[in-house]
């Protein structure tokens, strides 16, 4: 078909156009911050010292730096692997050395897939050597950061090659409702690896270990009985084993749901500072943003699904960038792999926005949880000043980079919640 000499042109075109918005975005927020870099907002003088709020901005900046310099390196990288012939020469030479079959497909992938991750492993270095050390929440070292790269590849080879040579395989096994079946497998190898992530996963990168009996842990499982949250425990992780950054989260769901905490976290916070975070993710259990979430989810898979099955029938994306178009699956899967996120990019806004509508109400939920506010106000400033957060973000970058409202904004509307 003639409009497929055009294809290349509109892919190429979307890939630059996110680049330049990404730039742009990111010289707006740049711009903002050294506006605001001269003195703390109003907002927070009465909590944050000057020499905390300019190291933050020190940071923000850096990252803001970083990021510039890997997006670009990343941009460069893909034009590279679309238009140099490499997919095509490189799955032609895996079909004729392993023959053609689904299993010879996804040795290609992973083939694929790992040299393209190879040129973006000295950022990663450099993010966590030079400029998480260069401003003290680096606590890794060369060994732990090598073995989690060895084991997150090692986990992709063990579970995610036999779940892609399946999906492969539907196609002929199937025909043209395959994607349907894939979306199906896919979903019951996510449910299954909820239930097992915890117990099977979690512990090959991090130490988990029960919270010690006390006040804090009967502080906490009084807030899951008053709020009518059950967990079946809950654990401590070894966050500072990399990183002096702090977080909490669940995991798992009914009885094998587990509140897990980094250490970290209960370094910085007070008991009721912690109590009020666990009763801000409780908040998202209770208001039913996870279900919500996962449906939303499960609905994308399945109409990415769908897409990549009516772009494989086409055939005119596998062609625009060298292979036949009768190629299979497994082209277009990596192609809508390497593509989708310049085109997801666009509605990022819509999507950061709703995530932050459901922060909104999680805190909610935990102020009236609590019965006061200060709590949650007192952790989130603790929280913002230990990660060394940008205060003062410009409110496009804001829209399409944060799925949760600034500090000020979260502020503001616990100011509203009657408690």
């Amino acid at each position: 078909m003639n409009f497929v000499k055009f294809i290349p042109i509109i892919i190429a075109a979307l890939i630059f156009l996110r680049w330049l918005a990404e730039a742009g975005l990111e010289l707006l927020n740049r711009r903002r911050i050294q506006a605001n870099a001269g003195s703390i907002p109003e907002a927070f003088r009465d909590t944050m010292d000057l020499k905390t709020y300019t190291k933050s901005v020190e940071y923000s900046l850096a990252r803001l730096e970083f990021s510039r310099w890997e997006d670009g390196w990343g941009t460069i990288v893909l034009f590279a692997v679309l238009f140099s012939g490499f997919l095509p020469v490189t799955f032609s030479l895996a079909r004729k050395i392993l023959g053609q079959s689904e299993w010879s497909d996804t040795v290609w992938l992973f083939a694929v897939g790992t040299a393209l991750a190879i040129p973006g492993l000295p950022f990663d270095w450099w993010g966590q050597f030079r400029l998480e050390e260069r401003f003290g929440f680096n606590t890794s070292n060369l060994k732990v950061w090598c073995l989690d790269r060895m084991k997150g590849f090692l986990l992709a080879l063990i579970l995610g090659f036999p779940l892609i040579t399946l999906i492969l395989k539907l196609v002929g096994w199937i025909g043209p409702t395959w994607w349907l079946w894939a979306w199906v497998t896919l979903l019951a190898f996510q449910l299954l690896m909820t239930v097992l992530a915890p117990s099977l996963i979690l512990p090959l990168f991090n130490k988990l270990t029960p919270l010690p009996e006390g006040a804090l842990r009967e502080r906490l499982l009084n807030l899951g009985a008053r709020t009518g949250f059950s967990a079946q425990t809950i654990l401590v992780m070894d966050g500072s084993k990399r990183s002096r950054h702090s977080n909490a989260f669940f995991t798992g769901f009914g009885r094998f749901r587990k509140i897990v905490l980094f250490d970290t976290l209960i370094q910085q916070l007070s008991d009721s500072e912690l109590e009020a975070v666990l009763a801000h993710e409780i908040g998202h259990y209770k208001r039913g943003h996870i279900p919500r979430m996962l449906a939303v989810s499960a609905f994308q898979t399945l109409a990415g699904f769908w897409l990549i099955g009516w772009l494989m029938q086409a055939g005119w994306l596998a062609e625009a960038v060298g292979f036949a178009p009768d190629a299979g699956l497994a082209p277009v899967l990596l192609l809508f792999s390497l593509l989708s996120g310049s085109v997801t990019f666009w509605v990022s806004p819509l999507m950061n926005s709703w995530s932050r509508r459901h922060e909104y109400q999680a805190d909610a939920y935990a102020a009236e949880a609590m019965k006061e506010r200060q709590s949650l106000v007192g952790a989130l400033r603790k929280l913002s000043e230990k990660n060394l957060s940008n205060l003062t973000p410009h409110p496009a970058y804001s829209a399409w980079h944060y799925s949760h409202p600034t500090l000020l904004e979260r502020e503001a509307a616990l100011e509203k919640v009657p408690v």
